[in-house]
C-alpha cells in the first residue's frame, strides 16, 4: 500500500476532504479488504484518521522532499 493517496472525489464530505490534495494513508488490512482506505483528513482531532471509501483516492509516488512537508504538518 501507498503512504499517500489524492483525493479524486470528496463523496461529499466537503469540510473533511478536498479534491486535489494529497493525503497520508494508515494500515489497516481490516478495512482494506472491505474497499476502505484509514485517511489522515482534514479533522486532525483523530489521529488514527478516518474510513473512506478507497474510490475517493488514487495512490501516489511522491518524492521525499514532498513526503518530509506532508509529515511535518500533520497531513
Amino acid at each position: 500500500m501507498t503512504e499517500f493517496v489524492i483525493c479524486i472525489d470528496n463523496g461529499g464530505n466537503s469540510a473533511s476532504l478536498i479534491v486535489g490534495k494529497a493525503y497520508r494513508t494508515l494500515e489497516d488490512v481490516h478495512a482494506s479488504g472491505r474497499g476502505l482506505l484509514r485517511v489522515v483528513d482534514e479533522d486532525a482531532s483523530e489521529a488514527d484518521g478516518y474510513l473512506y471509501s478507497a474510490s475517493l483516492f488514487v495512490p501516489v509516488e511522491l518524492p521525499d522532499v514532498a513526503k518530509r512537508a506532508l509529515l511535518a504538518t500533520g497531513s
